[in-house]
């Protein structure tokens, strides 16, 4: 099996994962919330890096993966940049309808794109955006019901985007700059992570709710449900870093947005949630979006490979041939002193 079959099948493993983790521990949290009336959503998710660092320390000590150290300035704040992000989501909920808050999910995608077509020099086909156009179109469909605007609500939206944004950014960008693996990046950010919600998770909660989290009462049937998130929480976690590690963080939006019209499924079928034909209308437009998307992205990318390749080739005749300078698709043969010349000419660029 060579080397682009093995990439493609991680990917697809790393694909599969987030899903499948995703949507467990969507409806198992469900369960923990709107059952159980555990509401405490930061503090939770505090918890769940709290136990995936535990689980990475133990892999590493079994030698599941090798330590990686790089600068600890950079690790320090993509870990509290992620803790934040986290937080002001909660907080967008927390003053926004829910309408408003998945418009804000919606935007996630057009300021990715934004950031990388400005900052790095990423560019993206008439095609990537139209498919993608048409995914957002299809989730904003069959999510956004209603949109109650005020400015506080605004502002924590707006900055939950940015920092979202910048976060998944820097989750692919590190890991290529750094040459780490997304496990190796996992496990050094999450305390800064876990410490950021630890710290502000139980305040935030407490103003978003009115209750306190260290007052509720910690039935066996509601610690049962938060064990089993936290463990699902090591695959989601994990399989986010993954995913963005090999794709990209526009491709884990897309993704994200195929979880959201599976828990919408999931909730008619298993919860029995109210399902209308606009549901049903939007989910499928996004499927056509996200199908669209898979297909001009694979298209694209056999496209660079089969370039890649011309070049190598090109490059490996030139060099087993020294006296034949190839320019501008022609070969022209020189006298001796001008091969020279022109072969240290070519080296020095």
């Amino acid at each position: 099996m060579g080397e682009g079959e093995r990439f493609q099948l991680g990917t697809i493993g790393a694909l599969t994962l987030s899903v499948v983790s995703s949507v467990s521990i969507v409806i198992c949290n469900k369960a923990l919330m709107s059952s159980l009336h555990f509401i405490f959503a930061t503090t939770l998710t505090s918890w769940h890096l709290l136990v995936t660092f535990c689980s990475l320390h133990v892999a590493l000590k079994m030698r599941f993966f090798e330590h990686k150290p790089f600068e600890q300035k950079v690790v320090m704040g993509f870990g509290i940049l992620n803790g934040i992000s986290i937080g002001l989501l909660n907080l967008s909920l927390g003053f926004n309808s829910v309408g408003f808050y998945q418009m804000t999910k919606l935007a996630i995608i057009p300021c990715t794109v934004m950031l990388e077509t400005l900052f790095l020099g990423k560019k993206f086909s008439r095609r990537i955006q139209f498919a993608l156009g048409i995914l957002l179109l299809g989730v904003g469909i069959a999510t956004v019901t209603d949109l109650q605007l005020n400015t506080l609500g605004s502002i924590l939206s707006l900055l939950a985007v940015i920092t979202t944004c910048v976060a998944q950014i820097m989750t692919n960008t590190i890991q290529k700059k750094f040459k780490v693996s997304s496990t190796q990046l996992l496990y050094q950010s999450c305390p800064y992570q876990a410490g950021t919600l630890l710290i502000c998770g139980p305040f935030l909660d407490n103003f978003l709710t009115n209750l306190n989290v260290f007052a509720f009462k910690y039935t066996t049937q509601v610690t049962f449900f938060i064990v089993l998130s936290c463990l699902i929480s090591i695959s989601v976690n994990f399989s986010t870093f993954l995913v963005i590690g090999k794709t990209s963080p526009v491709t884990y939006q897309v993704l994200g947005h195929l979880k959201t019209c599976l828990v919408l499924a999931f909730g008619y079928i298993l919860l029995q949630d109210p399902f209308s034909s606009r549901n049903i209308l939007g989910i499928l437009i996004a499927m056509i979006g996200m199908f669209l998307y898979s297909y001009y992205c694979t298209l694209e990318n056999q496209q660079k490979a089969v370039e890649a390749a011309a070049q190598a080739s090109q490059a490996r005749e030139a060099e087993s041939d020294p006296l034949i300078n190839v320019e501008n698709g022609t070969t022209v043969a020189t006298d001796t002193v001008g091969q020279k010349s022109q072969a240290w000419s070519k080296d020095k660029d």
